[in-house]
């Protein structure tokens, strides 16, 4: 199959294309040539108003819930869901029933999503069934295609069981991911601890419980002189201790969730389920924090927290729903409206986190495997649910305006593009 894309502004920072529009041709999923006029016939042509191109872009934490838990996402879905939002990678999380916690549930995942058009990577439990006690196999699953190790949603909080766990995957230069919450403070919190909190009479989460979190782990991933990712960030002061860490030469990064650059603590005023998050919404003066840490280049990947939730787990009390919202559809056009640019986009959701996580470098240049984002940085669109390919619809961001629309992805010979 041929396919060409013409008139595509290439952009990939360090390349010599980048800025510069130019014809792709793509034969049996490689790039084959690079011009300024191909004329060349080709199966599909794609030529869009405003049309970009740059290498697929990473979410590097994802919820697809299957198997166990299929009524909120599926393998297919989800990555349905991802394509339609630019995604040609996913890492999908362990918390499933069972947990992925050994071989044969990497395999699955493996094995069931090996035909759908975008690649999904699973993350293997850094415990067994991920409760924080005895370590998973990591070596076992690592060797059947794990590409990085945490309990997902459960943060670990076991400090010798988070240093084993950093020794061991020295051996095949692992990484290990971690929400940054100590569960001992704030356990029944619903939102960020603080005057709205009060304001609302819901019981808060404090600062302290993600800050006090992220020293503590940063000290041991130091100890251990191992690999450390913390994901959804929140605070200042997290950002502080992070930059410090890696000002000190420490192996430790960061990742922030679209959803704390765009929304405070502020929204939840009409308490919005879907705004039930963790960690939690925080301030206006920590989300400004973390937009600038975002462009400072301190936060190095931008991660959906793609959190799917059926319709029982959202419309109900707030004190009783589900955490989470769903992200892969709408995190670019979140970007952009928070003022994101491009390039740095392209750093956080492309260059970056091949880097992290081992994953193969994308380039447009020919002679290399077609895995490609298509997107209009320049269009200005509302939301609406009926766009969602998700099978859960829970998104606070349905009826917002949002900046920067995808077009579609292509990944090897696998096309998909939105209507």
């Amino acid at each position: 199959m041929t396919i060409l894309i013409r008139k595509a502004i290439i952009t990939q920072p360090g390349s010599p294309f980048n800025g510069q529009q130019k014809d792709i041709l793509i034969t049996g999923g490689v790039i084959v040539r690079i011009a300024d006029d191909i004329t060349e016939k080709a199966d599909t042509v794609i030529e869009r108003a405003g049309l970009q191109v740059s290498p697929g872009w990473v979410d590097i934490f994802a919820h697809f819930c299957d198997p166990g838990y299929e009524f909120k996402e599926t393998l297919q879905t989800g990555a349905k869901a991802a394509a339609a939002g630019g995604y040609t990678h996913v890492l999908v999380l362990p918390n499933t029933n069972p947990v992925v916690h050994s071989k044969s549930q990497v395999e699955y995942i493996k094995e069931k999503s090996r035909s759908l058009p975008v690649n999904i990577h699973p993350i293997g439990a850094i415990s067994k069934n991920a409760e924080g006690k005895d370590l998973a196999e990591m070596y076992d699953m690592f060797a059947s295609g794990a590409i990085a190790f945490s309990d997902g949603t459960h943060a670990v909080q076991s400090a010798g069981v988070l240093l084993k766990a950093l020794q061991y995957v020295k051996a095949f230069d692992g990484v290990l991911i971690q929400i940054p919450q100590d569960k001992s403070i704030g356990t029944h919190g619903l939102m960020n601890e603080g005057i709205i909190s009060t304001r609302l009479g819901l019981p808060g989460k404090p600062v302290i419980a993600e800050e006090m979190m992220v020293a503590r782990d940063i000290e041991l991933a130091e100890y251990a002189a191992s690999k450390l990712h913390f994901t959804g960030i929140s605070t200042q002061r997290s950002v502080d201790h992070i930059k410090m860490a890696k000002e000190k030469g420490l192996q430790v990064t960061c990742s922030v969730t679209p959803y704390h650059l765009f929304f405070s603590d502020e929204d939840l005023v009409n308490y919005d389920t879907n705004l039930k998050v963790n960690p939690p919404l925080r301030t206006p003066e920590n989300r400004q924090a973390l937009r600038e840490a975002v462009n400072n280049g301190w936060i190095d990947c931008i991660a959906s927290h793609h959190f799917p939730q059926e319709w029982d787990s959202k419309t109900c009390e707030f004190e009783y729903a589900g955490y989470g919202m769903i992200g892969l559809e709408t995190a670019f056009g979140v970007a952009g409206a928070v003022g994101i640019g491009t390039e740095r986009w392209v750093e956080l959701c492309s260059t970056n986190p091949r880097k992290i996580f081992g994953l193969p470098a994308a380039a447009i240049q020919e002679g290399h495997p077609a895995d490609l984002t298509l997107f209009n940085p320049g269009v200005t669109y509302r939301f609406e649910e009926r766009q969602i390919q998700s099978k859960s619809k829970n998104s606070p961001f349905t009826g917002k305006e949002l900046k920067g629309q995808v077009i579609g992805i292509i990944n090897g010979e696998k096309v998909f593009l939105n209507t």
